[in-house]
């Protein structure tokens, strides 16, 4: 998918972007491959590629119409590089980013990154999501999460329904179907109060399959969760 296919792809969905976020792209994609030349951030780095598979598969839920450019807190849990959040941002400006990752060169292009593509209502925390889960600056004040490939959701879930305001979503992207994530995770939804509202199965524009899922968080989260680092992976739920 070259640049040109991606911007009249997005512009046939209704979203016809702006010089600025055409060059903010562009710059994401520059920054990301000098940027992996120092450290690991992607195995993906041709062009058409990376429009393809992290620009435009990051893009799902606003494509799907589940995230809409409003003021509201968006939370991305192992961002990586920043995906989905912040080609979700610059499609849909007015949200409040806030990512969590445990490796701090991550962080550090993250920083990097934002400050070049001039993004602002962007902040960058370096460390668990456990260790955030338990914090009443971080728990229950997002109104969605997002994650992007980070685990199975019998422990995804743990690591961050806790982060939902009481009605927020968790909105998790796959590469595979997610049918029998969800059967293994109904004791871990039951017990954080959350319930799947969505399973859908789609394909990107070169006929790659996708999964994204959407959780609700129906009421407060117990106080025991999430457990200390490392527990949720270990003794999942």
């Amino acid at each position: 998918m070259t640049p040109e296919d991606f911007y009249m792809a997005l512009k046939e969905l209704g979203f016809d972007l702006s010089q600025k976020q055409k060059d903010q792209f562009q710059r994401y994609f520059e920054l990301l491959v000098e940027w992996n030349e120092k450290i690991n951030l992607t195995a993906i780095t041709d062009k058409d590629e990376v429009f393809l598979k992290h620009f435009y598969d990051s893009l799902a839920p606003v494509l799907q119409g589940h995230i809409k450019n409003q003021s509201i807190r968006l939370l991305d849990i192992g961002a990586g590089a920043g995906f989905p959040s912040l080609p979700i941002k610059i499609l849909c400006p007015n949200l409040d980013v806030t990512i969590i990752d445990s490796l701090n060169k991550r962080i550090t292009f993250l920083n990097f990154l934002s400050d070049e593509l001039g993004l602002s209502g962007v902040h960058f925390y370096h460390g668990r999501a456990e260790d955030f889960g338990q914090d009443k600056a971080f728990r229950a004040q997002f109104d969605i999460v997002t994650a992007r490939a980070v685990a199975r959701m019998q422990i995804l879930s743990e690591l961050t329904i806790p982060f939902l305001k009481v009605g927020g979503q968790l909105i998790a992207l796959k590469a595979a179907a997610a049918d029998q994530e969800l059967v293994d995770a109904r004791n871990a939804l039951n017990v954080l109060f959350a319930k799947p509202i969505l399973n859908e199965n789609y394909k990107l524009p070169n006929g790659d399959g996708r999964n994204i899922t959407i959780i609700d968080k129906k009421k407060e989260t117990p106080n025991k969760y999430p457990r200390r680092a490392g527990i949720p992976n270990k003794k999942p739920l």
